[in-house]
């Protein structure tokens, strides 16, 4: 190992259990999809990257050395399917919803009332802490959406801000039809395929659509999102959230990275994503389902089907209002029928596949060292102590980020010995 160039280079020993979603550590005949390395486990990384996994005993020698203590590495979360761009609360809302009120996409109209009238400021305040809560919890990898601005200019400055603080940015002009067009969709149509898209689509990587009852219908749909890929943008699509409806085969038909949602399936549309699994991930959102006390999606049903699975947040002032995966991996074990090991490799290497992304979402020589440092000797722990809070350290692009102060990490880290 050089330590002479401008890159330093750390290594983490003594990690009780390492997950690496590396299908070559996986042991022949098995169905692990996380590629675990048990005990006493090391990772070096160089600069940005990880330079070297294996054991303890055999790692190369480094400019700096980090006792993990035993507790488990594994990569940070990557969460493809967010909202964060938005101004004003809706807990009055969330109240009455617990009070027996369904929900219905209605209330994004709220937000978009309080978003248009928030300074870029205050939107870029917003962003930067919700982005800073879920990095001390491990995620680092961020998608987040426009939708809530519903004007060319208010779409425009949302996704422009956003793409100041993450690469994976979508445009989701798409989100409801604004109130200025109520009794005009195509209208409004015409405008998200044609002037808001000539604006936005500079700052952003995707084009998404709600098409929903209450939202976009299938042809809408696709309308916009063949103009967003006419503009260079890759098409996902929330699909199948509050009912059966052609989302999720719009979604494949494009060949679109995820169909998010995937909560009301036909057997027509498990097959369509089982067919499409290397290239439509079903993206699953249990966060929106524990805050409306809707159905959760069937896991099982998708992963036995053989589609790829991805677990994010759909972080939102209405329907899902938390930052949280390990949050959403606990749900999923929980209750959508996924093993620990199912939910965390769909809320890590599930969501860079949604993202279309093969540097992030594994730990192996040559990806990003986005790492997540447990509170605890193994990734089970995400499901069998839900709710408390068990990230250790983070490090993003091989930079520690986080550290749990009363762990001592930062202190423990030292001059490696050198041979």
């Amino acid at each position: 190992m050089t330590t002479t160039g401008k890159a330093t280079s750390t290594v983490i020993t003594d990690i009780g259990s390492l997950v690496t979603n590396d299908p070559s550590r996986s042991a022949p005949g098995t169905r692990d999809p996380l590629g675990l390395v048990p005990g006493a486990a090391a990772v070096v990384i160089e600069g940005d990257r990880v330079a070297w996994v294996g054991e303890s005993g055999k790692a190369p020698a480094t400019d700096k050395r980090i006792d993990a203590g035993g507790r488990a590495l594994l990569p940070g979360f990557v969460d493809s399917h967010s909202h964060l761009l938005f101004a004003g609360d809706r807990s009055a809302e969330f109240a009455a919803r617990m009070s027996g009120r369904p929900y219905t996409a209605g209330g994004i109209r709220t937000t978009v009332a309080a978003t248009r009238a928030a300074t870029d400021a205050e939107l870029a305040a917003n962003l930067t802490r919700f982005l800073t809560e879920a990095l001390r919890q491990g995620t680092t990898t961020q998608e987040t959406k426009s939708g809530y601005g519903l004007t060319t200019r208010d779409e425009a400055r949302a996704l422009e801000i956003a793409a100041r603080h993450t690469a994976e940015v979508t445009y989701l002009g798409a989100h409801v039809v604004a109130p200025e067009f109520e009794g005009d969709p195509a209208g409004y149509v015409a405008l998200v395929t044609g002037g808001m898209l000539e604006a936005c689509a500079p700052h952003a990587r995707w084009v998404d659509a709600f098409c929903e009852r209450g939202a976009f219908d299938g042809d809408q749909a696709r309308a916009v999102l063949t103009a967003g890929m006419a503009r260079g943008l890759i098409p996902r699509v929330h699909a199948n959230q509050l009912g059966h409806g052609p989302g999720v085969r719009l979604a494949v038909e494009l060949g679109a990275a995820s169909a998010d949602h995937c909560t009301h399936l036909t057997d027509a549309d498990v097959d369509a994503l089982a067919s499409a699994s290397d290239t439509t991930v079903a993206t699953l959102l249990p966060g929106a389902e524990f805050s409306t006390r809707a159905r959760y999606p069937d896991a099982r049903r998708l992963l036995d089907a053989g589609a790829t699975v991805a677990l994010s947040t759909d972080c939102n002032p209405g329907s899902s209002f938390t930052t949280s995966m390990p949050f959403c991996v606990a749900v999923a074990v929980r209750d959508m029928g996924m093993t620990p090991d199912e939910a965390v490799h769909a809320a890590t290497r599930g969501g860079a596949r949604a993202l279309r992304r093969d540097d992030i979402g594994r730990i192996a020589p040559g990806a990003r060292a986005d790492l997540l440092l447990l509170d605890a000797p193994s990734h089970v722990h995400l499901a069998y102590r839900p709710g408390v809070p068990l990230a250790a350290a983070v490090w993003k692009d091989g930079v520690l980020r986080e550290a749990r102060g009363d762990l001592g990490l930062l202190l423990d880290e030292q001059p490696a010995a050198q041979p």
